[in-house]
């Protein structure tokens, strides 16, 4: 019987063939030293990974390198996630590397990949469950330390972006053993506290060991379970939590957070500008289309000759009264006679009803032209309040200062006063 040859080419695809198959090679997980580390142009990165007794060669493509959270070098020892397979135009075997982290962390990456895991198999970062932000926020919660450098950059952010909006402080333990607990309880505070539109959760940067507390399960729950959509804003952008995965929107840093929370007032301004154009454009359109109606009214021949409908009438009579003086005695004149009178009236009535509806119809018209009127609104105690220097309009106590000068509009002046007292809701 003759002998079967094989290619190199049909050997290497065979043995790719049963690398493929074998599930025990598709998710490896290895702890391991990194030698002859090199970083290709193109972004991808080659090297070996050995213990003391054996080494294996590795390659990380751009896609996954460009997560990485370290820098990688020789000497290095990592916790690496990825598949075994054959590179088989070489017929060498390597490991396809996923996932890197610095072994120095400990115990941590170890930790965080566990309970990553865990979570996306229950679905905590299912993407159908994250909630949409709300356009227009009017109440924004933030969960941090009230001593943070985070804070005063969330703040500064949304006075500048959307002084309309009003912010609360929950705050909270954002590291330590304790932290996690806080957290929690924050998160429910705002929960519990009305009319929160959004929720910023976070603290700035730090090491794995000062964020771990958004790495909790139980911190992770809270996020789960809130009823307010929330923002996570922990550390950098290059530091990525379980907070984040869970939450509804991942903000890069705390700032950033901030910007995603609220449209700019500007944009509200051009909005309320085009509404503006567009409700003066629709009154004009109403008086006109209103005066047109009332001009067709006017120029019927009834209105300008109305002489006319009672000369009928006359015509009317003057024939039934030939007819009668014709046809009947006396009584029979008498019977048409009260008939006339009767006529007379119903056509008096008749005339003043319809001078009454035309006028009715017209007043209504009126007066609902005067009540799209802004002027006409501010009559009934409304004002418009603005700082007198830079001629800011004033829509909360918040944003008024003492010995501040403004400019309060009546609908008849202007009068200018000086604040003595501020007093906020509630107080």
């Amino acid at each position: 019987m003759e002998q079967q040859y094989l290619s190199v080419s049909a050997l290497n695809k065979y043995i790719k063939l049963k690398f493929d198959r074998d599930t025990h090679l598709q998710v490896v997980y290895l702890k391991a030293e990194i030698s002859n580390f090199k970083h290709h142009s193109r972004g991808h990165l080659y090297f070996t990974l050995k213990d003391e007794s054996a080494r294996i060669q590795a390659v990380m493509f751009k896609q996954h390198a460009q997560n990485l959270a370290c820098k990688p070098e020789d000497g290095m020892n990592v916790f690496i996630k990825g598949n075994v397979n054959v590179f088989e135009s070489q017929g060498n075997y390597q490991i396809y590397v996923e996932e890197m982290v610095d072994a120095g962390a400990g115990n941590f990456a170890l930790e965080f990949e566990k309970l990553k895991q865990k979570l996306d198999a229950a679905g905590y970062f299912a993407l159908e469950r994250k909630r949409q932000l709300p356009q227009y926020p009017q109440v924004i919660g933030i969960v941090t330390s009230p001593t943070g450098a985070a804070v005063k950059d969330i703040l500064t952010t949304l006075q500048r972006r959307a002084p309309y909006a009003q912010v609360f402080i929950f705050p909270a333990l954002v590291q330590g053993e304790q932290a996690k607990y806080s957290i929690v309880q924050a998160i429910e505070s705002a929960n519990n506290f009305p009319n929160i539109d959004v929720l910023i959760v976070g603290r700035g940067g730090g090491s794995i060991e000062d964020l771990w507390a958004f790495n909790e399960e139980i911190v992770a729950s809270a996020i789960l379970t809130s009823k307010i959509p929330i923002i996570s804003a922990v550390g950098h952008e290059v530091d990525t939590t379980i907070a984040d995965f869970v939450a509804d929107v991942r903000a890069a840093t705390p700032t950033a957070a901030a910007e995603i929370a609220a449209v700019p007032l500007s944009d509200l301004q051009q909005q309320l500008q085009q509404t503006k154009q567009r409700l003066v454009r629709e009154l004009h359109n109403q008086y006109r289309y209103q005066k047109l109606r009332i001009d067709r009214v006017q120029q019927q021949r009834f209105w300008q000759q109305p002489q006319i409908l009672l000369q009928t009438y006359e015509q009317r009579f003057d024939t039934m009264y030939a007819r009668f003086i014709q046809q009947r005695p006396l009584q029979q004149i008498q019977v048409e006679k009260q008939q006339l009178q009767q006529l007379e009236q119903r056509l008096y009535q008749q005339i003043v009803h319809t001078i009454q509806r035309k006028a009715t119809l017209f007043e209504l018209q009126r007066q609902k032209l005067h009540a799209y009127s802004p002027l006409h609104v501010m009559k009934r105690g409304y004002t418009l309040t603005m700082d007198e220097q830079s001629r800011r309009v004033i829509r909360s106590a918040t944003e008024v200062v003492p010995n501040q000068l403004l400019s309060v509009k009546f609908y008849d002046g202007i009068i200018k006063c000086h604040v003595n007292q501020i007093e906020h809701k509630g107080e």
